[in-house]
This record gives C-alpha cells, structure tokens and sequence, in this order.
C-alpha cells in the first residue's frame, strides 16, 4: 500500500480514511500543475448551464454563488489536501454564474413571427451567404408596425437578383424583405443557430428579392473602423486581382465577402480553411514578426540595446500591433481569442515569464470563459485550444526524447513543420470530424505545401505592406503577397480535386467528442503512469461513434421535406428548398451527396405534392401545396402516415397526422420504428431557454395507425386521443404554400 501512502498496519477505519484522502493529498501535492485543468473544470460549470432544459432562476444562482464562500473556507480552514477540491467546486459554480450573467447581459429582443415588409436600418456587417449572395447584418432597425419593444436590435438580410446598390458600412437602406425568428436545430442534437444568433445579438434573419435603396450615406466617423476595412479590401483587391486579391483582403481585415463559392469549398476540402479565419496563426505570425524585427532592430543600435530591456520592448511594440490587427478584423470571437492568448504569452514576457506553456494557455482559456462563456460550445474555441495545448505538450515531450539540435541545420525547420502539422491534425481531427462531418484525408500534404508560405512570405509581406501603405510604397510587398496567395490557393484547388480528398463521417452521440477530449487533456496535462488513464476515455469514443445510428425518417420543421434513409443513403422529398436542413441531414449522416443527388434516390415516389414513402412497413405519404391539402382526407382514410406542409385545422379523426401545429410544438422530428407496429418521435425542442422560450413537449412521441397524436403537458407523455393544437387560437384554416 505504499503507493497510495496508506499505513499497512491501520485497522479498517483508519485505513478507510487514508484511502478516503489519498486523492485530495495526492492532487495537493501537484500544485502548481492543476492550474492548466482550471479551465476545464469552469467549462464543465459552463457546459451543465448550457445542458440544463429549463432556465435557471434566482435559486439557482443563489445555491451557486454560495457554493463560493462555503469553498473558501474550505480552502481557509480545512486540511491541505482539500484544496483542490475547494478549488474546483468553486471553478464549477463560478462556469454556472458566469453563463448565466452572459446570457442575460445580451438578451436582446428576437422577433417571434414571420414578417414580410419594408426593413430599414444601418449596414453593420457585410459577409456572403451559402448561397454566395452578399448578407448585409443592419442595426438601428425598424420595420413597419412593430412595436419598438419588440424590435429586433440586429437582423441579417441576404440580398437576392439585381441590386444596383454598392454596400458599404455605415450606410442607411432601406428594402422589402422576408425576416423570420432564427431558425433552431434541424433535428434533435444538431447544431442550434438561434442559440448562436442569440448571443450574437441577431433577432431576425431573411432576405429580399427586390433591390436595396440608399436612404442616407455614412455619417463622419460613423462605423469608422469597418469603413477602414472595406476601405483596405478595396485597395488590396484593386491591386491583387481575383480570388488571391480577396484572399489577400480577408486575411488583413477578416473581411471574405469578395471570396467565391468554390474557392471556400476548395479551402474546406484541403483543410486549408483556417488559413482564411484570424485566429492564432494568424495573429502568432504578425506578433512574432513584429516581435522578431523590433528586437533585432533595437539591438542593430548598440546606445538603445545596452540601456533598453530590447526583448520588452518588442514585447510591448508586438502587443500593440496584436491590438490593431484585432481592431482591423473586426473583432470576430476568432480574433479576440487569439488575441488574448498572445497577450497573456507577451505579458509573461514583460515578467519574465516563459511566453508560451500550458500555464499561459490555461490563463488565456479562463479569460476568455470569463468573458464569453458561449465559446465553450463553439467549434473554433474547441479547434484552437484543442491545437495550442498539444502542440506544447507535444514538442514538450519530443525535446525530451531527443535533441532536435542533433539533426542537420536544413533538416529541423522541416521537422519542426511536420511534427507541427501532425500534432496539430490529429488535435483538431475529432472535433472538425464531430462538427463538420468530413476529414480532409490529405490535410497534412496541403498543409505542409501552404503553411510555410504563409509563414513566410504572406504574413511578412502583409506586415511590411501596412507600414509602406501611408507613404505609397507597398506595391512590391502586395506583389509578394500575391505570389503567395495564389500558391495556396492553388494547393487548396489541386488537393481538393484529388480523388478521395474529403472522407465524411455520420455525427456520433454527444458523449463522443467529451470523451475524446477528456483523453486528450489527460494525456497532455497529466505526466508519469497517470497518462494510462487517458486511453480508456479514448477508446469509448471511438467505439460510440463506430455505432452512430441516425434516425431512418426525419421531418424539417415545417414539414416541407421529408428524409427517408435508405440502402442507398437518405432519400428527400424535395430537390430544392429547406436547403440548409437538407444539407445538414446528409452530412449528420456522413453523405456527400447535394440535395439533387438524394432527392433522385429511391425511397419516396408520386408527384411533388404527395411524395409517398415506406417505413416499417407502414405507408406514409408527404403532402405540400394546394394538390397536396385536397388528398389530406383520403391519406387518413387509407391509414397512412400524413405529413402536410402546413396546417389542418379539420382533421379525420384516427388520422396520425404530423402539420404545422404539432410541428410548433416539436419541431422538427427524428421518426423511429418500434418494432411493435408503432413508431416513436422525438422532438427537436427540448430546453425552454432565454433563446427559445416554448412549452416543452414530450421526451418521445408515440405514433401508430388509427389513432391521433396527444401531447399531454401535464404528465409530460405522449398518449392516443386529441390531436395537438398549436399555441394560438383561433385560426384561420392554412391552405398552404403554393410550390414555386
């Protein structure tokens, strides 16, 4: 027992209480080395915040917060050994508090109906929508006959056929557009865009077909720093021409509206694209030039290096280009992450402190948690922190087996490179593979090929080409940025047409990704015999999402596509529209394939109107449009599943009917066999939160033939009777959209 430091003479009490306390004492004894685990442990409050159904309220916030002086004097009076534990629990409830005042400090109205009409306000973000067309985000809203209370603060509108209109930040237009609440997740588990539209400030999203008008230009000084921006995209894409002068632009300002479709798809498939957002890279590269220049240029004049701290002052002329690159991107989440991780590495350089360990990276996560908790769940938080801790652990534990000094001059820049590379692929990996659906399988060959010119030729030449502009001079440092980008961005086009370039992956259970990363961080943060733990959490992963089932139907949640899987993959009821839900169903099930594609698979036949289906041997049939209400009667008769796009208000009854007012309830539905002749449901909606104030409906949805579909909110079962009515009433009968 001398391992566990248990006495081997203590009868069983005493024994029992040794046992009881090796781990605290154990964990005391490390010190210093559990600072890297406190952001974990602050991400798990943040993450039980987040995972809870219903918002919490002021009891809630009022057992955390006490949480915090009952740990404190733990860690006053207790023993030692139960510090650590003091800590973490304190770290718990400070993650909870934390979510919560975040949540409530940018609660912003959200619009909560459909609205059609004139949209006026002032042009604040200008990006590209999946469909390639410009989005504008606008403020200082107003719409017609909306009470200013209910006002969205933000709303995003993406502008369809002609415009004549050249936007520009600060500008004041007006137009007649569609706005709606942001949508949630297409099915249940998936990525929720209304949580992230909420802490954005985005209280509607839309688009118009009929041309912007410019009702005022921008005002002096108004929206200065994005007319900055637009002002240096402009000069950098008159002089770089094409998709390399875009490239170039979003790379100085963040700003990728001038990138194309298929370039950003090239980029993605050659894991190249997080070349394109400001992030670490980018933001390490220009600090380390700058760094690099100011130091080596200090001590060229012997007067200022032998009175100067040189190595300080570069650290405080780097910061402050850190800052500006920060201000000119636009200060997306991205950015201020990187930021903040380079300014806790420079300020450990100011006290003479080593800049880059897991002490400062722990630093960097816990400022940043503090300050916007909804990061936890992003995957660029997860991606960065993911890449930086195992590049130090691992470049840690490579100069520990062996001297890199060893290998020839020319030779450890490109090992350094490759180890770089690998360790950051295989960090990344699980978590672009869980969020994206796809792995670039020859990732590390374009990598390898684009990174050394970015680090090189493009970040320099960027730098130098921002000191040169004012005095005209930074056409040849432009040139060579160019160079640079058109290799990488050949590189990203020839890697992504290689056959086989992109693999996808079905989306696993949401405890698989945890699992990876609680491996990963065990393996990393951890030393000695302890490591062995890191590969039981690993395993399990890997072995859950090797049986990832995905749902055999899914239904959007207006019922206006219907996906069926099949022994060729998921066939859709539709080849156009809901595009967004289309997309996100195929690659949740590892499918390459466009909505085209899968809307000509079998599985579903009959007209546009009634696209007729089997599942489990029960027919169900998908109706949409004025042809698909009038055959609502007959398709219940016939005993059939009935999925309408829209809402009928005069149903027959014993008709298992799926519309538009149980779908208000639910969601959108992930549909189940049994095994029993029924099938089961389960809804979308499952958290009544400050983003998504509604009445939760039942875990799962029993559905069988003959009997209409009850939600009971009272027991909070679903049962057989009286069919679901939605939340308004009365209403007036919805004959449906007419197919376009």
């Amino acid at each position: 027992m001398a391992e566990t430091g248990i006495p081997a003479g203590q009868d069983g009490p005493g024994r029992l209480r040794h046992a009881l306390l090796w781990l605290p004492a154990r964990l005391a004894g490390e010190g210093g080395i559990l600072l890297p685990w406190a952001p974990v442990i602050l991400g798990c409050g943040i993450g039980l915040w987040f995972a809870l159904p219903w918002e919490p309220v002021l009891p809630h916030y009022a057992v955390a917060g006490g949480v915090l002086p009952a740990m404190l004097a733990a860690r006053l009076w207790a023993g030692d050994h139960w510090h650590p534990l003091a800590w973490a629990m304190a770290l718990l409830a400070t993650g909870f508090l934390a979510a919560g005042l975040r949540a409530h400090s940018v609660a912003l109205p959200v619009l909560d109906f459909r609205y059609y009409g004139p949209v006026e306000g002032r042009i604040i973000g200008i990006d590209r929508s999946q469909s390639d067309a410009i989005r504008l985000t606008l403020d200082r809203v107003i719409l017609q006959d909306v009470a200013q209370q209910r006002m969205p603060a933000r709303v995003r509108v993406a502008l369809h056929g002609d415009q004549a209109l050249t936007p520009e930040p600060g500008q004041v237009i007006a137009l007649t557009g569609h706005l709606s609440p942001p949508d949630g997740p297409v099915e249940p588990g998936s990525f929720d865009f209304r949580r992230m539209a909420f802490f954005d400030g985005l209280g509607a999203v839309g688009y118009t077909r009929t041309p912007a008008v410019l009702m005022d230009r921008a005002a002096p000084g108004d929206q200065w720093v994005n007319r900055l921006r637009a002002g240096i995209r402009d000069a950098v894409m008159a002089r770089i021409g094409g998709e390399p002068g875009a490239f170039a632009a979003a790379l100085l300002t963040g700003d990728r509206s001038g990138i194309g479709r298929e370039t950003l798809d090239d980029l993605r498939a050659s894991n190249l694209a997080h070349l394109l957002a400001i992030s670490g890279l980018h933001m390490g590269l220009l600090v380390a030039f700058v760094f690099g220049v100011v130091r080596g240029g200090l001590a060229l004049i012997p007067p200022l290096a032998l009175r100067l701290p040189t190595k300080k002052a570069a650290a405080v002329v780097a910061l402050g280009a850190g800052a500006f690159y920060l201000l000119l991107s636009g200060g997306n989440v991205a950015t201020e992450r990187a930021f903040i991780m380079v300014s806790v590495m420079l300020v450990a350089v100011l006290f003479d402190r080593r800049a880059l360990s897991l002490r400062s990276v722990a630093m960097a996560a816990l400022l940043l948690l503090l300050w916007q908790p909804e990061t936890l769940m992003e995957p660029g938080f997860q991606m960065s922190f993911a890449a930086t801790v195992a590049l130090i652990a691992g470049f840690r534990a490579l100069t520990g087996r062996f001297s890199p000094h060893r290998l020839p001059g020319w030779l450890q820049p490109a090992v350094a490179l490759f180890a770089s590379s690998f360790l950051a692929g295989l960090a990344t990996a699980p978590v672009a593979a869980v969020h994206f659906n796809r792995i670039a399988d020859y990732g590390l060959i374009a990598n390898l090929l684009a990174v050394p010119v970015m680090s090189v030729l493009v970040m320099p030449a960027a730098v130098i080409a921002g000191v040169l502009a004012p005095v005209g001079l930074s056409q040849p440092a432009l040139w060579v940025m160019e160079q640079g980008t058109r290799w990488i961005l050949f590189v990203a086009g020839a890697v992504a047409d290689a056959p086989g370039a992109v693999s996808a992956v079905p989306t696993p259970s949401p405890v698989v990704l945890p699992l990876i990363m609680l491996g990963g961080l065990i393996l990393c943060l951890t030393a000695g015999r302890v490591r062995a733990f890191a590969l039981p959490p690993v395993l399990a992963g890997l072995v859950l999402w090797s049986q990832a089932d995905r749902p055999p139907l899914l239904v959007s949640g207006d019922g206006r596509l219907v996906g069926l899987l099949g022994p060729e993959g998921r066939a859709l009821s539709a080849d156009r529209g809901q595009g967004f839900a289309a997309s996100s169903w195929l690659e949740n099930d590892g499918d390459l394939a466009t909505q085209e594609e899968a809307a000509a698979r079998p599985g579903l036949s009959g007209p546009a109107a009634a696209r007729v289906f089997v599942l489990d041997g029960w027919e169900g049939v998908a109706l949409r449009g004025k042809a698909g209400f009038a055959q609502v009667a007959d398709a219940c008769a016939a005993g059939r599943l009935v999925i309408v796009a829209g809402r009928v208000e005069d149903a027959p009854p014993g008709c298992a009917l799926i519309d538009e007012a149980l779908l208000r309830r639910t969601g959108p539905l992930a549909i189940r066999p049994k095994g029993d002749g029924t099938l089961i449901a389960r809804p979308t909606i499952t958290q009544s939160r400050l983003w998504q104030r509604r009445t939760l409906p039942p875990d799962e949805i029993t559905i069988a033939p003959g009997r209409d579909i009850e939600l009971l909110e009272a027991t909070g079962t679903a049962a057989f009777g009286q069919r679901a009515q939605g939340p308004t009433a009365p209403r007036a009968p919805v004959t449906g959209p007419d197919d376009q």
